[in-house]
């Protein structure tokens, strides 16, 4: 998450009387000359967004994924085993155990090929399938770009018993390729820090990092992949030896598996798949896909083969042993209720939409995985009548279910509750129709809720106070969801929405959606209450940067006739040593009601004062595992990660 500060939308004033303005001509020539050519990386500095997705927390983290990649396009390969990533601070640290880049002259541009792939645009070995049957490094852009958007970079490579070494600033080399010293190993190593004239932020987050390399052990069997945090003092090796089967196992640490995981794989039309899956007692839908080990998490062509071999299968399966009546079908969202599932193929031409990869689009991927998952699935389940019961059974009681939602839906509609159009009775909406400008606080209680509606800039800023903690929808489903009435002000206030049905996030009524909890633990509790059913039933919203946390002081200190407020123990700790000799009266805040509604205007509502935190995602499999182990119905990985977790904890509230 991120703190974010921001102003309050300018008042309207009324327009201006139309004047005939005079258009400037520009008489400047354009002409061949206007034409700017530039050299080497300086594109990939220019516009770095085009290369790495974006100057933020992503694209930092994207330079040093970049790099493993190169590791593990050569563990693809058969030729590496063993990667090790460092970081501390704002440098990172790659190396593996690969053939090493080639250091010899290249017969065309006649300097060293390492220069030449560390310091040139779609200069690699990767456009055909002569060294690199399969790779995720499509463009050949990923290194070069890393190098161009580094203040400085240093590569040793471990090759003919020699150590050859080259180091660059903002992408260019500082000289020739020399050796250094002998070696008996091979491989890579990437030494590097990112440019702080480019990036807003420069610290490596050990977080990020190592939920993408487990990831990568899970999707390359076998391969050792070690992690250290020098800062903090973090270790960890990654390594799998069940693949993607192992993968669904820890995404579903926090469930109640109905059956051991269903795998399959096999090369379909050129293309290598892998499937796993299994059904666990939850109502959610976990699908995972991957394309050459690159995370697609906006789906694809592998994802739609998936899913419709998947409802195929399973109606066909139905049908044949009387299981289903013949006014009944099962959809598509029956058939993945409950599902936890990971989809990874590799396929020689990958198209990804753009150098982020986050969309497969080849063709032919639909029909292979379609095709594998309708003969495999098929098989498995006439030959395990036991777990094709368990399926059809959990499968069955979710097209039950999802026939009764839409029943309440339409009687809730009657009842104009979850029309768009007809808003709650207890919201205290804002004037503006804009949504551009529009936020909306979600506030626990009524009493909170009645300062903030007091306190507001009643022009932008609407008010929906929740009576107690919403329901747990990690436990319940849909038809269940939809029958609590604090769930169904959260929807018909938002406006856009649930389900891949209905929701449609153009219809959204606010560009904010803020969750305002108190400081303690209750207010904790209905946070995550809160974060669980956006991340389930909304996640584009989060996707889309729409959710927020409000941040109330946590302390209210007064002296010199002065009031000032702090929103953390460091900042309190700094004025109490700077002002060691003063008289105060410290307040410690556990609930909004504790302060008036100019108070919280001041502190937590007022755009030019408050701080938020932006609610983001970077892995939505660790974020689907952490959910359900922290809401799920298992307790053991609940108990496991609380006491893994407690010296982390900053304030308790007992």
């Amino acid at each position: 998450m991120k703190k974010k500060r921001e102003r309050a939308p300018k008042k309207r004033t009324p327009k201006p009387k139309p004047k005939v303005i005079q258009q400037e001509i520009i008489s400047e020539k354009y002409d061949a000359s206007k034409i700017q050519i530039l050299k080497g990386l300086e594109a990939v500095r220019r516009r770095p967004a085009m290369y790495i997705g974006d100057v933020g927390i992503r694209g930092l983290h994207h330079l040093v994924f970049e790099v493993v990649d190169n590791g593990i396009d050569e563990a693809l390969a058969g030729v590496c085993d063993h990667i090790k990533v460092t970081i501390e601070d704002n440098v990172a640290i790659v190396e593996d155990n690969g053939r090493g880049i080639p250091t010899d002259i290249h017969p065309v541009q006649k300097k060293s090929a390492l220069e030449v792939v560390m310091t040139t645009l779609h200069a690699g070995a990767k456009f055909d399938d002569k060294v690199y049957r399969i790779s995720g490094g499509l463009h050949g852009v990923g290194v070069s770009a890393v190098n161009a958007l580094c203040e400085w970079l240093k590569v040793e490579v471990y090759k003919d018993g020699k150590i050859f070494y080259q180091s660059y600033r903002h992408g260019d080399s500082d000289g020739k390729v020399k050796v250094i010293g002998k070696t008996k190993k091979t491989g890579t190593q990437i030494t590097f820090t990112p440019d702080t004239e480019i990036f807003k932020k420069v610290i490596f987050n050990k977080e990020i990092i190592g939920q993408r390399l487990r990831e990568l052990a899970f999707l390359t069997k076998g391969l050792k992949i070690d992690f250290e945090d020098k800062k903090s003092g973090f270790k960890e090796r990654y390594i799998s030896h069940g693949g993607v089967i192992d993968l669904v196992k820890y995404l579903d640490s926090g469930r109640t598996r109905l059956h051991k995981p269903i795998y399959f794989n096999q090369t379909q039309n050129g293309i290598e798949i892998e499937v796993a899956l299994e059904y666990n007692d939850s109502y959610l839908e976990n699908i995972f896909t991957f394309a050459n080990t690159i995370n697609t998490h906006e789906g694809g062509t592998h994802l739609v083969g998936f899913k419709s071999a998947l409802t195929r299968t399973l109606n066909d399966y139905g049908r044949r042993h009387n299981q289903l009546k013949n006014d009944l079908n099962f959809a598509g969202e029956d058939t993945r209720e409950g599902l936890t599932a990971v989809v990874s193929i590799k396929i020689k031409d990958p198209q990804f939409e753009g150098q982020t990869k986050t969309k497969l689009g080849n063709p032919e991927a639909k029909g292979a995985v379609e095709s594998l998952v309708n003969e495999r699935l098929s098989g498995f389940l006439e030959e395990n009548p036991r777990v094709a019961n368990i399926v059809i059974s959990k499968v069955l009681a979710a097209a039950k279910s999802r026939e009764a939602a839409k029943k309440a839906r339409e009687l809730t509609r009657r009842k104009s509750l979850l029309d768009s159009d007809t808003l709650p009775g207890k919201l205290a909406d804002c004037s503006s129709q804009n949504p551009d400008e529009c936020e909306i606080f979600v506030v626990e209680g009524d009493s909170a809720g009645g300062s903030a509606k007091q306190g507001r800039d009643r022009r932008f800023q609407a008010i929906l106070p929740l009576r107690g903690k919403i329901l747990n929808v990690e436990k319940s489903n849909l038809n269940k969801i939809l029958s609590n009435p604090e769930i169904r002000a959260l929807i018909s206030a938002i406006g856009c929405g649930i389900g891949a049905d209905e929701f449609d996030i153009s219809k959204v009524r606010y560009k904010k959606v803020v969750i305002m909890t108190d400081a303690d633990v209750d207010g904790a509790h209905i946070r995550t209450l809160l974060l669980t059913f956006f991340f389930r039933f909304m996640k584009d919203l989060i996707d889309a940067g729409i959710i927020y946390i409000a941040q109330p002081p946590l302390y209210r200190v007064k002296y010199d006739q002065k009031e000032v407020y702090y929103y953390s123990d460091d900042d309190l700790q700094g004025f109490l040593k700077a002002n060691a000799k003063v008289r105060h009266d410290i307040q410690r805040y556990k609930g909004l009601g504790e302060m008036n509604p100019q108070q919280l205007w001041q502190t937590t509502m007022d755009p030019e004062k408050r701080i938020l935190k932006k609610v983001t995602m970077e892995d939505a499999a660790d974020a689907d595992r952490l959910f359900s182990i922290l809401m799920g119905g298992e307790v053991e990985p609940r108990r496991k990660f609380i006491e893994e977790n407690a010296k982390y904890v900053e304030n308790l509230d007992v």
